[in-house]
């Protein structure tokens, strides 16, 4: 089974037209630390499947021509962009498959067989990954970790992420190209807000709202939390939760009393079939979606705030949070609360041409909804 998943994987790291001879090169990941490792990369695991958002904009003729395994939880987490890489790069329903870091289920023999030349991991995943011996037990077989982060600290770590993946791939120009789209279109927002007069709303951000019953997810100083606060919002959450993610209940978000409520949302039958998440995102029925936003407006929660009053009730993609186009979402947030600021902004343009110019798969519509629209 191994050496056929690994011929499998040889085949496919083969198409496409790959960069000239690999030569040591010695970086430093998002955790601090100093890995070498051959590049460019020829044959990459990717410890998370929603790294191919990163790797899609290297390689956008052939992202998956350097993968020869992957953590498919993009199938589950984000079925509508698996379902599109699919229809367009067909080889990724070949790939081998392997199970996580954090829930023990990780084969290293299986990956050991696969002899990439390195395997990519998310920053969340590294207590688990040396708790459970596996960063040694990949440097024994010679395979090196390197650790990035859009999640933990996408502001932080989204820019210095994208330029180690441009060393690690040999694409460093590709990725100063998107660097510097990525910083033109944050100062669409920072720079209007840094020069203009005005009043924060009281944002709540709803985690993931209705993918469970109970109340309520969401997101302290980071991550969604510091998108509302860098658009102009101001997070509710930010004195209350002490890490990026964390929980409110009911009475504390009563009491806040919030202006506007953002849920994120996307397709998680996987997960949670038929549930009460919202389900925007690529190709989402967005009608569909504001009859699902329009229930959670009936949870206890939300009892009597302005938000509910005033219609101030929108819905975004969640994997904004864990992916390099988190820019995106902070226009979008800026346009929510600061609409008098932002009347000539387009973050639906803005999400067009970071599709036309980067990735490899077309623009659907559907990222986001409102209930005042």
């Amino acid at each position: 089974m191994i050496l056929r998943l690994a011929a499998v994987a040889s085949a496919l790291s083969l198409s496409g037209t790959l960069p000239a001879l690999a030569e040591p090169v010695t970086l430093t990941d998002i955790a601090g630390r100093e890995v070498t490792v051959e590049a460019p990369a020829k044959r990459i695991i990717l410890g998370e499947g929603r790294q191919i958002y990163l790797l899609g904009i290297l390689d956008r003729e052939a992202p998956f021509q350097r993968v020869v395994g992957w953590r498919q939880d993009l199938l589950e987490a984000d079925p509508d962009n698996y379902a599109a890489y699919a229809e367009k790069f067909p080889e990724l329903t070949d790939l081998p498959t392997f199970g996580g870091f954090k829930d023990g289920t990780f084969d290293v023999e299986q990956a050991a067989a696969l002899k990439p030349d390195v395997m990519l991991m998310n920053l969340e995943s590294k207590a688990a990954t040396e708790d459970a011996g596996y960063d040694d037990k990949l440097a024994q077989l010679g395979i090196p970790i390197v650790y990035v982060d859009f999640r933990e600290d996408p502001m932080a770590h989204s820019i210095e992420s994208m330029h180690i993946m441009g060393k690690l791939t040999g694409r460093e120009d590709r990725a100063e190209e998107y660097v510097q789209f990525v910083d033109q279109q944050m100062k669409r927002v920072t720079e209007v807000l840094a020069k203009a007069e005005f009043t924060r709303p009281k944002v709540f951000v709803d985690r993931a709202g209705g993918y469970s019953d109970d109340c309520c997810m969401s997101f302290g100083d980071g991550n969604f939390g510091e998108y509302v606060e860098i658009a102009g919002g101001e997070n509710i959450a930010k004195g209350i939760i002490p890490a990026t993610f964390g929980t409110l209940n009911p009475e504390q978000i009563i009491a806040s009393n919030p202006d506007q409520v953002i849920v994120t949302g996307g397709k998680w039958d996987a997960y949670v079939p038929n549930g009460a998440w919202v389900g925007v995102g690529p190709g989402a029925d967005l009608k569909a979606a504001r009859a699902k936003l329009q229930g959670l407006t009936t949870r206890t929660a939300m009892t009597g705030t302005n938000a509910v009053k005033t219609g101030q009730f929108h819905a975004i993609w969640h994997q904004f949070y864990d992916n390099p186009y988190y820019f995106v979402a902070v226009q979008q947030l800026a346009k929510w609360q600061q609409p008098q600021l932002f009347a000539d902004l387009d973050p639906e343009a803005t999400l067009k041409e970071l599709h036309e110019r980067f990735l490899p798969v077309p623009y659907r519509p559907g990222y986001w909804v409102s209930l005042n629209e």
